[in-house]
């Protein structure tokens, strides 16, 4: 029961931080959106590492806390410099415990945390170039664009795991 609602929180979080990617944005959204989704993966690769039962889902577990860790501290220090508020874990679950949706039928964890994966990637993905191309502040667009790369790779092998592991999302 403990895992299930572990589980329940994982997808909440992950769909809440792929809510509002189309929105207009001005850099209080950008920032709180860019750094609700650093969160969540920073969450969900933790509960994938301890959760995931494939070694390439781990090891990509591990990379998505390593970069997007990275990711998040220097978005919190362009934020701070420009006194912009960032999501924090909490923020997050305080949302989530607010929603009530539905878990997606899932193989096992592995396939759920790809699918979660890619679905997220592009969400951040397009969040990202929005801000790039369109964004006001120059700091925040610089961050965007030199952000994308990375964003773009963790899409390609996210894509590889689910479709490895039966995921739907593998395109």
């Amino acid at each position: 029961m403990a895992n299930l609602i572990k589980v329940s929180a994982l997808t909440l979080l992950v769909a809440l931080s792929t809510q509002g990617a189309f929105a207009a944005q001005d850099n209080d959204d950008f920032v709180e959106d860019a750094s609700a989704k650093g969160v969540a993966e920073v969450e969900a690769g933790k509960l994938a590492q301890e959760k995931g039962s494939a070694a390439d889902v781990k090891s990509f577990a591990e990379m998505m806390v390593k970069d997007h860790t990275a990711a998040n501290a220097k978005l919190k220090s362009i934020a701070d410099a420009k006194k912009l508020d960032v999501s924090d874990s909490a923020m997050l679950m305080d949302k989530a415990k607010s929603m009530i949706l539905e878990l997606r039928s899932a193989k096992s964890f592995d396939q759920a945390y790809a699918n979660n994966q890619v679905k997220a990637h592009e969400a951040t993905i397009a969040l990202f170039e929005k801000e790039a191309s369109q964004g006001k502040d120059a700091d925040l667009k610089a961050f965007a664009a030199e952000t994308l790369p990375k964003l773009k790779t963790h899409l390609q092998h996210a894509q590889a795991l689910a479709k490895a592991h039966g995921g739907d999302a593998a395109n």
